[in-house]
């Protein structure tokens, strides 16, 4: 059979909810030396200002020397201080229009809609450069929606604004998203190994087939 030349969807790294400020900058440049990504996106549990603002100078500083944009997720007052790229929203279009006029044509910002098809079309529509959904996977967590695979065929085919696969990610469900989405948002999935990095690659040679 001949091979098809089609293009592979692009990772987009999501850090762990919480880790130590000693190892994890060197943990993630190691990822990111060996994983070619095209956006980062700092994901913290906390809401402690001063944890934020420390981790994500720490990350910023690892992103930006592989020039790696990076997003923070919710917090989009600390955007232009912090001297990030963007922000992920994580409550469908709510936000977006009110954000994407505070930080500018220029900024990332990222609607994450669950598996709402209105919700993702009215963030597009509004200004979100991507929308995520999800969870992609079976996950035990949240009220058992997921994000099927029909939704990312359909979203693929009729609308443009690019789209990221996300949330209980594993080899099956990233063979099977790989023709329909244009990033895969990847984060506890690998964090939570003893080597992040050869679980990342076992996840992206899925891509492959």
């Amino acid at each position: 059979m001949a091979e098809t030349d089609i293009e592979l969807p692009q990772l987009y790294l999501v850090t762990p909810p919480e880790f130590e400020l000693s190892r994890f900058p060197e943990q993630l440049a190691h990822v990111l030396d060996s994983h070619d990504t095209a956006c980062l996106r700092l994901s913290l549990a906390t809401s402690d200002e001063d944890r934020i603002m420390r981790a994500a100078d720490a990350c910023r500083e690892v992103a930006h020397a592989r020039d790696v944009p990076i997003v923070i997720a919710e917090h989009a007052l600390m955007v232009e201080r912090l001297g990030l790229d963007g922000v992920h929203l994580g409550d469908g279009a709510r936000r977006v229009r009110k954000t994407r006029d505070d930080l500018g044509a220029d900024a990332i910002v990222g609607a994450f809609c669950t598996a709402s098809r209105h919700d993702g079309m009215t963030a597009g529509e509004v200004g979100a450069d991507y929308v995520s959904f999800g969870p992609a996977g079976a996950s035990g967590l949240g009220d058992g929606t997921r994000a099927e695979a029909d939704l990312f065929d359909w979203w693929s085919k009729m609308i443009e604004v690019p789209v990221v696969a996300e949330g209980a990610l594993d080899e099956d469900t990233i063979r099977t998203l790989t023709p329909f989405t244009d990033f895969f948002a990847i984060g506890e999935e690998i964090w939570r190994t003893d080597d992040p990095s050869s679980a990342l690659a076992r996840l992206m040679a899925a891509m492959e087939g």
